[in-house]
């Protein structure tokens, strides 16, 4: 090795040595032993700085060299190891951990062949030893080369992007160790350029690992659950191999001494292609079509797109994008489209903007279809193809069906017709991919089956707003119906108190109970009114102990002005209830019963304790009711046997009674009356004393 060459390969590896160590160090401060990958990468640059370091004492060449570097290529790889197991997504094939196990197995073989090249007894034995050490790195350099292609193709795509430098740095790395001992072996002879240029080789990607390092923090993987392992990263790789060989044959037999160069040329002009081609996104995509062409029979796998396509439409949670601009997104996401836009029918039954994806540019008019669009797509369900369209070679398109403004922007590059049951639920316009290609077939059949799909929870989601709008309207009914009821007491009693007042108008008792029965139907109206707003958010008052003596007098008092109202036992107890609610069942049950009741007829009321209950009757001896009525029709709604009535009042006093915890009980006869009994809890120390007593 020339001394400049030598100069190079010292300062180079020592310049990495350190810039790797500096690497580790900081990554351990980061996050100490709190993360397998984060201590996995640790080791795996520690390592590597023991390799460069141990070349720039010991020189490429030497025992301790040889050995550092099968340690610096066992750390890295037990680092992809690790960030293949601790991954979440799925389990990785068998095949894949056996080349794992293998390549150790080829490491701790190179280890030992580097040990028996010092104490080798013969020539013979030592060009054996050299050339099984190469033979072993060449086999290790393709199989890392294979797993790291692995590792990245199993990476779900949203986690990529975080491996994406350190899995092409370790590329770059093995790959100019397969380009050297691949030289190595069909020359005889170590290339001392490749050796000494290794270090900084080494350098130039320290800070690719630093970028790496703070793009992901954590080092956690999440693999893809529909990526399987396949063969063709060996093709590849393989195929590299040999046209390595026949380059490096080639340049063996012209010799001179411009092989060297050729051969560093080559090099370094195939790491610059590599590097330039493997990140580009438009490379990728043209690699894809060509392998669908070429590789598969079909062009998707439908089973990855039909799970890609659910996940995407069907991704919870509130950090997720809106529903519309998922929908633009799965479907580009089949062609690799970089954009789109979707366009909805408006109240006018016209096409207009309703989400975009990635497409700000794009000048969408208020009205984006002409009077041809929507029937034209809900007759044919034609997927559109601009680029033919512009060629003229759509015959079976209605050029009036499209608007100029898809047909004059040049980016636009297929409109998807999302039809459901012959109606156009809306139209997907796809930007022109990275790799500009015609649909074919499958492309079509793909589209048309995801349109209509899409199309279906489009219209299950306007479905759903339909349905909460009826909801809300419902909603409005039934609080509607309540008050209506309540109005119609309401009415019913200033009627009765309007008759009564003929005949007791002169009575100053008779006036002062008057007011005040007015006075309390004003303020139940002005009740209603409150309930009746829309944004009324009262709710009623939680039950709590109330004694009732005092509250059914109140409510006695009233009613009497109203019609004679008879009392026999009212007990003065504590219950658990909502004085509000009381009231409004006993005026609901009352009131029904002055309705089934003539004028001479009194309504008899009383209040008393039932085993751990308390209950009030409410007896009228008026029409009564069958027994079939009240098992079928009382208590529900809009049902009622009395002539204008809504069938409303005890619907609603048993749902009162229930949310206190109570219960409604009715006895009734044809001809002879009735009697509603409402069951409330006692309160909880009074219900602790009587069982006491029943102890005793």
């Amino acid at each position: 090795m020339s001394a400049i060459l030598s100069h190079v390969s010292i300062f180079g590896h020592g310049l990495a040595a350190v810039l790797f160590t500096a690497l580790a160090i900081w990554q351990f401060q980061k996050k100490p032993a709190r993360n397998k990958g984060q201590l996995a990468l640790v080791i795996a640059l520690a390592l590597t700085s023991f390799w460069a370091l141990s070349i720039t004492i010991e020189g490429a060449l030497s025992t301790i060299s040889s050995f550092a570097e099968s340690l610096r290529n066992l750390g890295w790889l037990v680092f992809m190891f690790v960030l293949l197991r601790t991954g979440e997504g799925r389990n990785e094939p068998t095949a894949v951990n056996i080349i794992y196990f293998a390549l150790v197995a080829i490491l701790l073989g190179q280890v030992i062949v580097d040990a028996l090249l010092p104490v080798s007894a013969s020539v013979y034995f030592e060009g054996v030893a050299a050339y099984t050490s190469v033979l072993l790195r060449m086999l290790f350099s393709v199989g890392a080369l294979v797993l790291v292609h692995n590792l990245f193709s199993i990476s779900a795509p949203e986690t990529r992007w975080n491996i994406r430098l350190p899995m092409a740095s370790l590329a770059a790395i093995w790959t100019y160790d397969l380009n050297l001992f691949t030289i190595t072996y069909l020359t005889q002879q170590f290339p001392v350029e490749l050796i000494a240029m290794r270090g900084p080789a080494m350098v130039c990607l320290a800070p690719i690992f630093v970028l790496a390092s703070i793009r992901n923090t954590e080092w956690k993987l999440k693999l893809s659950r529909s990526v399987a392992f396949r063969s063709l990263s060996l093709v590849v790789i393989g195929g590299y191999l040999l046209m390595m060989v026949i380059i490096a044959s080639i340049l063996q037999l012209v010799g001179g001494d411009y092989a060297r160069l050729a051969q560093i040329s080559f090099l370094f002009a195939a790491s610059v292609a590599a590097l330039l081609l493997i990140p580009s996104v438009k490379f990728r995509a043209w690699l894809k079509v060509k392998l669908a062409k070429n590789f598969f029979q079909h062009r998707y796998d439908y089973r990855a797109e039909w799970i890609r396509f659910t996940d995407t439409i069907g991704r919870p949670g509130s950090d997720s994008a809106p529903l519309h601009e998922r929908v633009v997104k799965a479907i580009a996401d089949i062609t690799e489209s970089p954009a789109g836009i979707l366009l909805m029918p408006d109240d006018s039954g016209c096409l207009s903007l309703q989400s975009r994806w990635n497409w700000p540019t794009i000048d969408v008019p208020s009205r984006a279809c002409t009077p041809a669009t929507v029937p034209f797509f809900e007759q044919t369900g034609h997927i559109i193809e601009f680029d033919s369209l512009r060629a003229g070679k759509a015959e079976q398109i209605d050029i009036r069906a499209i608007p100029e403004w898809m047909v004059e922007n040049a980016q636009t590059w297929a409109a998807v017709p999302l039809v459901h049951f012959d109606r156009l639920a809306g139209l997907v316009v796809l930007a022109r991919p990275y790799i500009n290609r015609t649909l074919d077939w499958e492309d079509l059949d793909m589209l048309r089956v995801v349109g209509r799909q899409v199309a279906s929870y489009l219209a299950e989601e306007r479905s759903q707003e339909s349905l909460l709008e009826a909801q809300r309207f419902e909603e409005f009914n039934r609080r509607m119906a309540f008050i209506m009821h309540d109005i119609k007491n309401l009415v019913s009693q200033l009627s009765l108190l309007a008759r009564n007042a003929k005949r007791h108008a002169n009575n100053p008792e008779f006036q002062t109970d008057m007011i005040s029965t007015l006075q309390d139907s004003a303020d139940k109206m002005n009740g209603l009114l409150e309930r009746l707003a829309q944004h009324n958010k009262a709710r009623p008052a939680k039950p709590k102990p109330v004694q009732l003596a005092a509250l059914l007098q109140s409510i006695i008092e009233k009613k009497r002005l109203l019609h004679k109202i008879e009392t026999v036992e009212i007990d003065d107890l504590t219950v658990i209830a909502d004085p509000v609610r009381v009231d409004q069942i006993l005026g609901h049950l009352i009131q029904n019963a002055i309705d089934a009741s003539t004028d001479g007829q009194p309504i008899t009321i009383n209040a008393r304790r039932r085993d751990l209950s308390f209950v009030i009757e409410v007896v009228d001896r008026g029409t009564g009711m069958s027994s079939e009525f009240i098992r079928s029709q009382l208590f529900k709604p809009f049902a009622s046997s009395k002539e204008g009535g809504f069938g409303i009042g005890a619907y609603e006093a048993r749902a009162l009674a229930t949310a206190m915890n109570g219960r409604l009980e009715v006895e009734s006869k044809e001809g002879a009356g009735s009697r509603f009994t409402l069951v409330l809890p006692l309160a909880d120390w009074l219900t602790d004393e009587l069982v006491n007593e029943r102890a005793a």
